[in-house]
């Protein structure tokens, strides 16, 4: 049972550029292996099968140092091919072990096995790993906790104690079955029946005030709590009851602290946060619900787990629980998220472009097909299919890789014509009308100049069902510049920017009828997905694949050489 961490070496790390960032020194090298199984665990009174790592829910922790290396065995014990992404790590020139099907390579296939190697870089707090292979990831996932550099130290006074906290959906049914089904009509899957805490659903769910999540604690000192959303389809607020906190990074990057009682965290996102045990010795309630915008069907429950302070004898007649923002309550997730702010310190410095050399601007939008079961007969609005879209294209993901195919001039598989502009302009934030329901589908990729300083404009429409988008880049951290309602102004909106202390992150929300402007600069060259992180609108096709071309003969500026045992398509 659970993690086999086959051992730790010491190695050299080649000198490369990323981000800015000369970095060159030894590093340490992990060995894990994963077995992908099938596992049965009971919830709200319901027992299943379910494809888990090591037969963990939520599968184990990997822990690293910055600049580490870690080589991770994943062994297909399952009954369907599946692939593992490693979310927020940039894995310099090494896109072959990034992981999204079909997108840098197969699926491991029922009985193989493929190593990943994960190349840490400049990455320091917490990450997360999860399956990238249709809706497996509700019970394919784990935190990846990275530590500073031997012999540094965190930019705030060390803690007492660390401990993960996951954020996941539960699913009553199998999840490939509920999304396969849903895919076959082109209607909108079930939502989930329940969130969990680290694998537990909680007090207010059938069967489950038993096995409640714990999380021991000592009166007056200071926890670091590592937070992963690992949820589905709902971004999520989270409180801990008579507790303020401290958020002190996002996404694997420090940010100046943010003390707050509860947080807004999307799908994707990770935190870290500084609690200190500071109130009368006793249980109270954490506690996480969704903030969503929506009509959509949605989970509208919520889960808890237990701060249980030690040497308390009995617990408490009534649990305190925190009083969360209702679900609808985007002023309360805008004040969250406008407080976060990169650390930008001389030990954790920036270096946001200023110069922007290649634009970028894609609408979101969910959109509808002709129904190809006949007229009317398909599971979407008006019997019409449900589909998505990046710039009014929805993203066909092909049956060989994009890797592969770039790598080797395979021809016949992607189109290099992702167009960096909307096709047709209108009021994107206002107007809602079947005129623009209609995308394109196909497999288009966006290539961009290696070192180019690019911003991405995301402008959300009010086109189909229109929500909150939390947009992830694989490859990258980006710089959140500017977000804002309406629709995004070319003259007038970068004046509202911050170019200061933006944060460094892998995956930004984009607010419903709204933009988020991102920058970064591409010196990462690969083949690297772009997507948004509500599995639903993933699945429809909300997706695009971004390429970086190699740079000169310079050594760090070329893809690496594919591993020899990479899974073959078919």
């Amino acid at each position: 049972m659970g993690l086999r961490k086959m051992g730790s070496m010491l190695g050299l790390l080649g000198i490369f550029l990323l981000d800015g960032l000369l970095l060159s020194m030894a590093y340490n090298v992990h060995r894990y292996s994963f077995i992908l199984k099938e596992t049965n665990f009971t919830r709200l009174c319901t027992t299943k099968p379910m494809l888990t790592v090591n037969g963990q829910f939520p599968g184990p922790t990997i822990t690293v140092r910055k600049g580490d290396r870690a080589f991770v065995n994943v062994h297909n014990n399952g009954k369907y091919g599946v692939t593992i992404h490693w979310h927020g790590v940039k894995q310099p020139q090494n896109p072959w072990s990034d992981g999204p099907e079909n997108i840098t390579q197969c699926p491991i296939q029922p009985g193989k096995n493929f190593t990943y190697e994960v190349i840490f870089s400049d990455e320091e707090g917490t990450l997360w790993w999860h399956a990238h292979s249709d809706w497996s990831r509700a019970t394919v996932h784990g935190p990846i906790v990275i530590l500073p550099e031997r012999g540094k130290s965190y930019p705030f006074p060390k803690p007492y104690a660390e401990k993960t906290i996951v954020l996941a959906s539960w699913f009553n049914t199998d999840v490939k079955e509920l999304i396969d089904d849903a895919m076959a009509i082109g209607g909108d899957p079930d939502p989930s029946d329940a969130f969990t805490i680290n694998g537990w659903p909680g007090a207010l769910y059938n069967c489950s005030n038993e096995t409640i999540s714990r999380l021991p604690v000592v009166f007056g000192k200071t926890y670091l709590l590592r937070l992963v959303s690992a949820v589905m389809n709902e971004e999520m607020f989270f409180a801990i009851a008579g507790h303020n906190f401290t958020v002190v990074a996002q996404d694997g990057a420090y940010i100046k602290p943010i003390l707050t009682s509860y947080i807004m965290i999307t799908p994707g996102q990770t935190m870290d946060i500084l609690l200190t045990a500071n109130q009368p010795p006793s249980y109270y309630y954490m506690a996480a619900r969704p903030f969503f915008e929506s009509g959509a069907p949605f989970d509208n429950t919520t889960t808890t787990a237990i701060l249980q302070y030690t040497n308390v004898i009995a617990a408490p007649t009534n649990i305190s629980m925190p009083t969360l923002p209702i679900q609808t309550d985007h002023d309360s997730a805008d004040n969250f998220t406008s407080k976060i702010k990169a650390l930008a310190s001389r030990d954790h410095p920036i270096s946001v472009p200023k110069n922007v050399t290649k634009q970028i601007l894609i609408t979101v939008s969910v959109n509808q097909l002709p129904c190809e079961l006949g007229a009317g007969l398909c599971g979407g609005p008006n019997g019409n299919r449900i589909s998505a879209s990046l710039n009014n294209i929805s993203f066909d993901t092909p049956t060989t890789d994009i890797l592969q195919a770039y790598y080797r001039s395979l021809p016949n598989v992607f189109d290099s014509d992702f167009p960096d502009q909307p096709p047709l302009f209108f009021n994107f934030s206002g107007v809602n009308s079947s005129t623009y329901l209609l995308p394109e589908v196909g497999t288009k990729v966006l290539l961009i100049e290696y070192g180019a300083s690019v911003e991405i404009v995301f402008q959300g429409t009010n086109v189909g069902n229109p929500e909150n988008h939390p947009m992830h880049l694989h490859g990258y951290s980006f710089y959140v510049v500017g977000s804002a309602y309406g629709n995004w102004n070319e003259t007038t909106s970068p004046a509202t920017y911050n170019l200061i202390d933006p944060p460094a992150v892998n995956t930004v929300g984009v607010p419903k009828n709204g933009w988020t402007a991102i920058r970064f600069v591409a010196d990462n060259p690969g083949v690297w997905f772009m997507h948004c992180h509500l599995e639903r609108h993933a699945s429809w096709g909300m997706d695009t694949v971004l390429i970086v071309k190699n740079g000169s003969s310079k050594r760090g500026t070329s893809i690496r050489r594919p591993p020899r045992n990479l899974p073959i398509c078919g």
